[in-house]
């Protein structure tokens, strides 16, 4: 059995990371695996890139203007949707044909258009697709952000300006309801259970089976549940002023850490984590000097100057080993998205045994179990920034706490060694595959 893992790039970005790590612990359990990307970052021997970056280039800037245009040229939103409208045709490429199971990934920013992905199902081929956003069943946001209308029909999107009813986001969205009411042996994998949820509600895949067969027979479209796995040689607990030495890191204080491909990324959160600490610095002055900021991702200068305490920013951090070594570094890892799927951020704070504080909101609560290994901080609900930080502060307070670290900390090391480990993985996925 030959599987095909395709994803837009190789490394940047959280589907690219948890697709690399897929491949990786396929080919451990014996699994023969290509990956193919369009932005291809190390020499790989199973990585293979399409060519024509000039091309690649064109096509993106092409989507983005469409995008811009539709949006009456407005940047907002800009990064909010996909339309998939130019691509790449992989189905000609020798590894399409050396493929038994195709098993796409984040396709998105034009790397291939919805008439790619229809000519791969098409192509006879058994397609799985993980569901890293919500993209795949929506029409053309990776995040519907409270909207519901992809339970009936996406139209009049609410990340474009001034449109009619029947926008771009209807008729992609009517594309995808075409080909997914006529496909064959087509498997949604959810990295988390509340992405699946999702999936099942909504119009392009309501009612779909979580049962491998019906009545004998392979169920032609269905939606399981499979977590993303992590390398657990490299993100395990390790001493924690060594780890801080390395990063040039304080001794003496109380580290939090963010981190964030673009730290100013407004689903992030940032904003909750930096009203969080202002509360602290005046309900709890005796901890100023106790408590440090660590931020990974780029724009860290961006936020300087905003936290009442010492800031260390760091730049996007690309090496396994070094982010490891930052986990392993702080006595908690926070995380106040507003919304998302199973963050591979949390999986590494947990794997090196580091607790963490996140908004119980998408799949996170599948991770993070509240006072047993972590915090689970009320979600916004206010729309005040103040009283929407109040428990994420609270949270931050409580993992602080000299005894709830430690026996936080032990609880996060065995469940992500349980839940996220290589072989366990790759095993679901195989049976998936067969």
């Amino acid at each position: 059995m030959n599987v095909l893992i395709v994803n837009t790039s190789e490394k940047t970005g959280g589907a690219a990371i948890a697709a690399s790590r897929l491949m990786h612990a396929l080919t451990d359990n014996g699994v023969k695996v290509k990956m193919l990307v369009r932005d291809r970052q190390t020499q790989n021997m199973y990585v293979n890139a399409v060519s024509g970056v000039l091309r690649h280039k064109a096509r993106f800037v092409w989507e983005r203007f469409v995008i811009f245009a539709r949006n009456r040229f407005s940047k907002k939103h800009l990064w909010d949707v996909d339309i998939a409208n130019v691509g790449t045709d992989i189905t000609g490429l020798p590894e399409f044909e050396w493929a038994d199971v195709i098993h796409l990934h984040w396709v998105n920013q034009s790397f291939l258009s919805w008439s790619d992905i229809e000519k791969i199902v098409q192509s006879g081929k058994k397609v799985v697709w993980t569901l890293h956003d919500e993209w795949p069943f929506t029409g053309i946001c990776h995040y519907t952000d409270g909207c519901d209308r992809y339970q009936s029909h996406c139209e009049d999107c609410q990340f474009l300006r001034g449109n009619t009813s029947k926008d771009i986001s209807y008729f992609l969205f009517e594309r995808k309801k075409a080909l997914y009411q006529g496909i064959n042996r087509v498997t949604f994998v959810g990295c988390s259970n509340w992405i699946c949820e999702r999936a099942r509600t909504s119009a392009l895949l309501k009612g779909r089976t979580t049962e491998s067969q019906i009545n004998g027979c392979i169920s032609p479209c269905r939606v399981v549940h499979i977590p993303n796995t992590i390398d657990q040689t490299v993100f395990c607990p390790m001493d924690r002023s060594e780890a801080r030495r390395k990063h040039g890191l304080p001794l003496d204080k109380k580290l939090l850490l963010f981190s964030s491909l673009k730290v100013t990324d407004k689903r992030k959160g940032i904003d909750y984590l930096v009203e969080a600490c202002r509360q602290l610095h005046c309900t709890k002055p005796d901890l100023d000097d106790k408590i440090g900021i660590v931020v990974v991702g780029k724009n860290t200068q961006a936020i300087e100057g905003l936290f009442p305490y010492k800031l260390y920013g760091i730049d996007y951090v690309k090496d396994e080993a070094l982010m490891a070594a930052l986990y392993g570094a702080v006595d908690a890892f926070v995380t106040p998205s507003l919304q998302d799927n199973l963050p591979n951020t949390i999986v590494e704070a947990m794997s090196v045994g580091t607790p963490c504080v996140a908004f119980a909101v998408g799949g996170i609560p599948e991770m993070i179990h509240h006072k047993e290994d972590g915090y689970l901080a009320t979600p916004p609900s206010h729309g005040l920034l103040a009283d929407d930080s109040l428990d994420l502060a609270t949270g931050i307070v409580y993992v602080l706490d000299n005894a709830n670290n430690k026996r936080l900390s032990e609880a996060s090391a065995h469940f992500a060694a349980k839940t996220y480990n290589h072989s366990r993985i790759a095993s679901l996925y195989a049976d998936v595959y067969r």
